[in-house]
C-alpha cells in the first residue's frame, strides 16, 4: 500500500464498530446475505477513513468514479462507503450511476434507424445522456443547504426512467459525489487494426464494426469531459472477461429477488440472455482490464472467489 496512508489498526476497529450495525442493515437491504466483515475491515472501512481524512471540505464537491466490469461489484462499495462518510464520519456523500442516464427508448431508437440497430441497446458509450450527468453535478455543486435536488432514476426491467415526480431528492451540497460507471475513465480505442468480431454477437449483428466504431468514436467525445472532472478514480480489477460474464448473470439473480412487481419479474433475464447481452460490452471491457488499472488512482483486484485485496494506491 505504497503511498496510501494506511490508518492503524486502532482507527479502522473503531469506525467498524461504529459502522457495522449501519453496513449490516444496508447488506440486508440490498440482499447481500454473506457479508464478510473483511471486505468491511480491510477495504471499506480504510477506504472510507482515506476519503474522511484526505478530501477536506471545499466548496465544491469531490467528484470519485467508482469502475470496472460488469458485476464487478462498483455499485455495492460506493453504497458502503456513502453509508460510512454519511452516518458515521457526518460527511455529506450521495451517488448516482451512469446507468441512471440512459437516453429515452425514443432517442435510441432514432440512432438505431439512422445508424445501426445494436444502437438501440442501452450500455455502450453513445447510449447515455451525458448531459444530463454534467448538469446533474452542477446543480449539486452549487447547491445551498436547503436546495432539493431530483436524482435521475432508470427501471432496466422497463427500459426506461421512473417519473421524474419519483426520482428520489437530495437535499443540501454534499461533500463528495460517487459515480459508478462501468466504463468510467475509459477512452476511446485507435480505430487502427481495429480488431474482427471478437464474438458471437458482433460476428452475426455487426460484421463490419459499423456499431462498434460508432460506439468508440462517441466515447471520445462528451463522455471524455465528464470523466477528466474525476478528482479520483477507483478501478475494482477482475480476473478475465468469463468473470465479468459470471458476475452479470449473479447481479441479474440478485434483482430477481428484489422485484416484486410480475410484469417486472417476467423482465428478468434468463443465463443465456446475460450472456448475449454482456457480449455488447466486451471489446472496450477487454480494453478496460487491461489499461484501465494503469490511469486508475486506486486499484482493487477483485479474484475468482470474490475475495479483494488493494493492490494500487495514490
Amino acid at each position: 500500500m505504497t503511498n496510501f496512508p494506511k490508518p492503524t489498526d486502532e482507527d479502522v476497529l473503531s469506525l467498524l464498530d461504529d459502522s457495522r450495525e449501519a453496513l449490516f442493515e444496508l447488506a440486508e437491504e440490498m440482499k447481500i446475505s454473506n457479508l464478510n466483515e473483511d471486505f468491511l475491515k480491510e477495504i471499506v472501512i480504510p477506504i472510507s477513513l482515506f476519503f474522511n481524512q484526505q478530501f477536506s471540505k471545499r466548496t465544491r464537491p469531490y467528484f470519485i468514479c467508482f469502475t470496472g466490469g460488469q458485476g464487478s461489484g462498483k455499485t455495492t462499495l460506493s453504497f458502503f462507503i456513502q453509508k460510512v462518510l454519511n452516518e458515521v464520519c457526518e460527511r455529506p456523500a450521495m451517488g448516482f450511476s451512469i446507468d441512471d442516464i440512459y437516453k429515452s427508448q425514443e432517442e435510441r431508437r432514432s440512432l438505431a434507424d439512422s445508424i445501426h440497430p445494436l444502437c438501440y441497446v442501452r450500455g455502450v458509450p453513445g447510449t447515455h445522456d451525458i448531459d444530463m450527468g454534467l448538469k446533474l453535478i452542477e446543480e449539486l455543486s452549487h447547491a445551498s443547504p436547503d436546495t432539493e435536488t431530483r436524482i435521475p432514476s432508470f427501471c432496466k426491467p422497463k427500459d426506461k426512467h421512473y417519473p421524474m415526480k419519483d426520482w428520489p431528492i437530495y437535499k443540501g451540497r454534499p461533500d463528495f459525489i460517487f459515480f459508478d460507471a462501468w466504463c468510467g475513465g475509459a477512452k476511446a480505442l485507435p480505430e487502427e487494426g481495429w480488431l474482427p468480431p471478437l464474438n458471437s454477437l458482433e460476428a452475426e449483428e455487426d460484421p463490419h464494426g459499423i456499431w462498434s466504431k460508432w460506439s468508440n468514436r462517441e466515447l471520445s467525445k462528451e463522455y471524455q469531459t465528464l470523466f477528466s472532472m474525476f478528482d479520483l478514480l477507483l478501478m475494482i480489477k477482475v480476473p478475465s472477461m468469463d468473470f465479468v460474464y459470471e458476475s452479470r448473470w449473479i447481479q441479474e439473480q440478485t434483482l430477481a429477488k428484489t422485484v416484486t412487481d410480475p410484469a417486472l419479474k417476467d423482465k428478468i433475464m434468463t443465463k443465456e440472455e446475460v450472456y448475449r447481452f454482456v457480449m455488447h460490452y466486451e471489446r472496450l471491457t477487454h480494453y478496460i482490464l487491461e489499461e484501465l488499472p494503469h490511469f486508475s488512482d486506486i486499484v482493487l483486484s477483485r479474484d475468482g472467489a470474490f475475495n479483494f485485496s488493494i493492490s494500487k494506491t495514490p
